[in-house]
Parts: structure tokens; C-alpha cells; sequence
């Protein structure tokens, strides 16, 4: 019996032991305007919920067998129902970290990133780091940062904030003292220490040079962690997110069993360990409908925005460049063929279009060395892809795993650093999927606002942020509101082995979904980033409520 007529069976077998044993649900939703997600059954205006599972769902009449004397019914007034939101790249404890430190996501002139800094340093105690920040050069004309601009507001403090893409940092002098950086130290392989004109360090560091900072930042205590991510959770189900990929766990694993063990959590957790350790890594016997690992997270490239994605040709603004490779190819195909052989999953990031096509090289090669079996791939970002290379990803069964934020941020700059030709392939949303790939959407938060409705406005309309692109930037490749809906939702739970569990609202799945203030269906798709999150629900229990709704 294959499988999705073993889950029918089941489900058939649980629907009549509730009719028979007149099981009465918990909670009943009705009124409702929902989207299942469910092809066999798209629109539905009811849902029974016994504890965290879904008894039926469909017409209200047919819903009323399961109502008894203290089922909760809940009349939700014609408002859009979703499943709930999962989002596929998200970097928890850097998210949570970022919440409550120095924020410089929005910042727009040298003026408010030197005051906000300083104030920031003022409000903490001397010798705390600071770290984060995720600010964003091109917001204030392209000049990067200098360590001069706020060495005289933070002496006492040591500073490694990062660019918002992750592959870049500000250090300040303390921070470059206690790494052991001046005008003498030597080139960083994968690197670059970028230097002042008189020779000095800038304080700007690159992929791996920013390594020998990040490694001398003390490790957050289990106290940190938990604050950290009780901040990421309330923020995650504010935005309607109710699953998430951590994408490097950063030691937050064993907080999150804690956290489990004691019942703490509010979004379902698939936590990544770094591929390079393959070895030491084993799936947890214990991974449950909460908190579970078994992924595996590497790197081709860096970013656009550094200069470090790695490219076939050179940058279009700067000719001797093309890029750097974090990870030689022959490391990579190492590490993911023992990796799979332990039948851990595997996702890489790759930006640049050489990245991509390595890396589809290196999954190619995995399938030949260990046979076909259901694998399911991943890389993430896919962001800059060589035409040839986009229906490799469906002949290799390869899922992308995308974030639509990206590109209407870099959609602001990115055609001066790769040309014209090259950004028509830029998170090539349509021509994945007409190419008959897998999509799944994430937010890389904090690099991007976790907000899957956002990011379901960026897919659907390509609107850059800066409003000079109305109608869509590299407008070809936008997509359908469904088309993305279904990447953070039912196909999202796919890539994580999690089809069986979540990703549509079904009898037997979770009940994990969210409340919105619109149908996203029926607005214009400009306001689709303005819609509200009323409520979240994760395994039928409320986890989020608006403000409004509360009072």
C-alpha cells in the first residue's frame, strides 16, 4: 500500500472511531472563509479540532455531529483562514538576538547609523559586545561603514555588527584588537580584511576574515539563549509563522529541547546542524512534532551585495572580480555524499550562478555514488541562475528553498553589479516553477522581516522598495498569490519530509493555521503586505492574538 493510501486509511479509520466513540471536538471554527490547501477540497467554512489535530473540515452542517457540551465554538465572521505559515530559512537565535540589540535594518544616513550605535553603547555595560545589527549600506548611497565612525562612542565596547546579507561586518578598534587585526595581517583564503587608503583596517570584513571576530565573541549563556528565542517566538507567531527551518542552530538545539520538554514552544522547530560536521552528526531518536534535526546546512558562495557570490563572469561594476567560493567543490562533494550516506538531508546555500551550477554538479554526483531514493535536496537562495541550469534542478529532483524579500531588496541595485542580462534569471520565481520544481519560501530572517505576507507581496508583485518598479521588477517571473501561498505553506512542509503532518488543513494533520483581516485572494496584491495576522494557531492552541483583538 503506498503511502498516501496508507495515510487515507488512517484517516478513514480515525473519522469513524470519532463517529463511533462519539468523539466530541475541542474546537470548533466555522464562519470562516478558509483556504485548505487541499486540492481534493480547496475552500472550506468549518473545522473540528480535537486537541491538536483536525477531526473534519467542510460545511458547518456537517461539522455539528462533533460539537458537544464544552466544545468551544468560535465564529470567526467570514475572515480568510490559512495554514499556518512555515517558513523554510530562518536563523533563530541570530533573530532573536537581533530583537534585543542595536537594530539598523531601516537605516538610512551615516548620521542615524553613528547616533544609533552610540546610543545603543550607552544603554549597556562596558565590555558587552555589540553585535547584529543588519544594517544596509545602499539605503544611505553605497559608502560602507568605517570603524572611525563610531570608535569614539564605543571604546569600551567591542562591535561586530553584520551586514544585512551575513557575509559582511563592521568591527570597531576593540573588536579588531582582541582579534589580533592591523595594517600587518596577512590575506584571508574566502576572505578580505578591507583596508583604509594609508593601509589600516577599514573595519569592514568579509566572509571568512569576519571569522576571526565572530570566534572572539563570548558564547551566549543558556539564559541569553533563552531570552533570545522567547523574543523569536512571539515575534514568528505575530507574523502568522507557526513552523520554522532554523538554518544554523548555533548550540540553540539543546534550549530548544529544554524548551520542549517543558512545553515552552510556540512554533515547530527542524533545526540545522553545519554540513562540515557530518560526522558527528545523528538524527535525534526523540525528534517529535515540535522540535526535530536531521538537516544539514552548507555553503558555495557568499553574497551580491559583498561582492562574494561566486559568478561564471566577472561583476559588471568591477571587472577583476567574480566572486569567491567559501567551500572548495571537492570539500563539498566530500561532506555531502558521507552526509547522505547517513540519510540526513541536505541543504547548501548558493547565490551566484557558478555556486548554483557547483553545487548541482555536487548533488548529481551524490545520486551516481549512493543510487535514487527520496532525498529531497535543497539549496538555498538559488538566487542567480545560468539558464541552462534551471531544469537541472527538476531532472535532480532538487527543491529550491527561496526568499521573495530578497528581491525586491536587491531589485534596487543588483542589475549595476551583474548587468541586464543576468538579473532575468534573479530569483527566477516562474521559471522554476515552469520548469516543474519544487519552491519553498522563507524569509532568512533577521536578514529579512519574517513576514511570509510580505514575502507572498514580493513573489506576486516584484515591487521593489524603493517604488521604482511599479509594475514588477524582471516582471516576467512574478507569480500567483496560490503559486505562493503553497510555497510557504503546503509544499514548505515537503521539503521537510512533513507532507503526512502539516501544510494544508486536512482531518488527521495538525491544526496549525492562521487568522488574517483580508482574503488575499480577493485584494489587489499591492495591499497584500498590509494585511493583518489576527490570530495564530499552533496545534489548536491560540499562540498569537492582535492587540486589537484583545483589548
Amino acid at each position: 500500500m503506498g503511502k498516501q493510501l496508507f495515510y487515507l486509511f488512517i484517516i478513514s479509520l480515525l473519522l469513524c472511531s470519532c463517529r463511533t466513540n462519539n468523539v466530541k471536538a475541542d474546537l470548533i471554527i466555522t464562519n470562516a472563509n478558509i483556504w485548505t490547501g487541499n486540492s481534493d477540497l480547496p475552500k472550506a467554512e468549518a473545522m473540528a479540532i480535537k486537541a491538536d489535530t483536525i477531526l473534519t473540515i467542510g460545511l458547518f452542517d456537517d461539522i455539528q455531529k462533533f460539537k458537544g457540551s464544552i466544545t468551544e465554538i468560535k465564529d470567526v465572521s467570514g475572515k480568510f483562514i490559512t495554514p499556518g505559515f512555515i517558513d523554510t530559512h530562518v536563523h533563530l537565535l541570530m533573530g532573536g538576538n537581533s530583537l534585543l540589540n542595536v537594530a539598523l535594518r531601516d537605516v538610512d544616513s551615516k548620521e542615524e547609523f553613528i547616533n544609533k550605535i552610540a546610543s545603543f553603547a550607552k544603554e549597556i555595560e562596558p565590555g558587552q559586545w555589540i553585535v547584529e545589527g543588519n544594517w544596509d549600506h545602499t539605503l544611505w548611497g553605497g559608502e560602507l561603514p568605517n570603524k572611525d565612525w563610531i570608535d569614539e562612542f564605543t571604546g569600551e565596547n567591542p562591535v561586530a555588527i553584520y551586514r544585512m546579507d551575513g557575509h559582511m561586518i563592521l568591527a570597531n578598534s576593540a573588536a579588531l584588537k582582541i582579534a589580533g587585526i592591523d595594517e600587518n595581517s596577512p590575506k584571508v583564503e574566502s576572505g578580505e580584511i578591507v583596508k583604509n587608503k594609508d593601509g589600516t583596517p577599514s573595519g569592514i570584513l568579509k566572509s571568512e576574515a569576519m571569522y576571526l571576530v565572530l570566534n572572539k565573541i563570548p558564547e551566549l549563556t543558556i539564559t541569553e539563549k533563552e531570552k533570545a528565542i522567547s523574543a523569536a517566538q512571539d515575534y514568528l507567531v505575530s507574523q502568522g509563522v507557526t513552523t520554522i527551518h532554523d538554518v544554523d542552530s548555533l548550540g540553540g538545539y539543546e534550549i530548544l529541547e529544554k524548551m520542549n520538554s517543558n512545553k515552552q514552544l510556540k512554533v515547530r522547530v527542524y533545526t540545522a546542524d553545519p554540513l562540515k560536521y557530518w560526522k558527528t552528526t545523528t538524527k535525534d531518536e526523540k525528534n517529535s512534532k515540535w522540535l526535530k534535526n536531521g538537516l544539514m546546512k552548507g555553503f558555495v558562495d557568499g553574497s551580491l551585495g559583498s561582492h562574494t557570490a561566486a559568478f561564471k563572469d566577472p561583476y559588471s561594476d568591477k571587472p577583476s572580480d567574480s566572486g569567491l567560493f567559501i567551500v572548495d567543490k571537492d570539500s563539498l562533494n566530500t561532506w555531502v555524499i558521507n552526509a547522505d550516506k547517513q540519510q540526513l538531508q541536505i541543504t547548501v546555500h548558493a547565490i551566484g550562478d557558478l555556486a548554483n551550477s557547483t553545487i548541482l554538479d555536487v548533488f548529481d554526483s551524490v545520486v551516481v555514488k549512493n543510487g535514487k531514493r527520496d532525498r529531497r535536496l535543497r539549496i538555498e537562495h538559488a538566487q542567480h541562475l545560468a539558464v541552462e541550469d534551471i531544469d537541472r534542478f527538476s531532472k535532480l529532483d532538487v527543491i529550491t528553498s527561496m526568499q521573495p524579500y530578497h528581491a525586491i531588496d536587491d531589485g534596487r541595485w543588483a542589475e549595476e553589479l551583474i548587468g541586464h542580462e543576468r538579473i532575468k534569471t534573479t530569483y527566477a520565481f516562474k521559471s522554476i516553477l515552469d520548469a516543474n520544481t519544487t519552491l519553498v519560501f522563507g524569509s532568512d530572517w533577521p536578514v529579512a522581516p519574517a513576514s511570509p505576507l510580505y514575502g507572498i507581496y514580493a513573489a506576486v508583485t516584484r515591487r521593489t522598495l524603493d517604488a521604482k518598479n511599479p509594475d514588477g521588477w524582471v516582471p516576467e517571473q512574478k507569480i500567483n498569490v496560490e503559486q505562493a501561498l503553497r510555497a510557504y505553506t503546503k509544499d514548505a512542509a515537503f521539503s521537510s519530509f512533513d507532507e503526512n503532518i502539516k501544510g494544508t488543513l486536512e482531518p488527521g494533520k495538525l491544526a496549525d493555521f492562521v487568522i488574517l483581516n483580508e482574503d488575499i485572494f480577493q485584494i489587489d496584491p499591492t495591499s497584500i503586505k498590509d494585511v493583518q495576522v489576527l490570530e495564530t494557531y499552533v496545534g489548536g492552541k491560540r499562540m498569537f492574538v492582535h492587540s486589537e483583538l484583545s483589548n
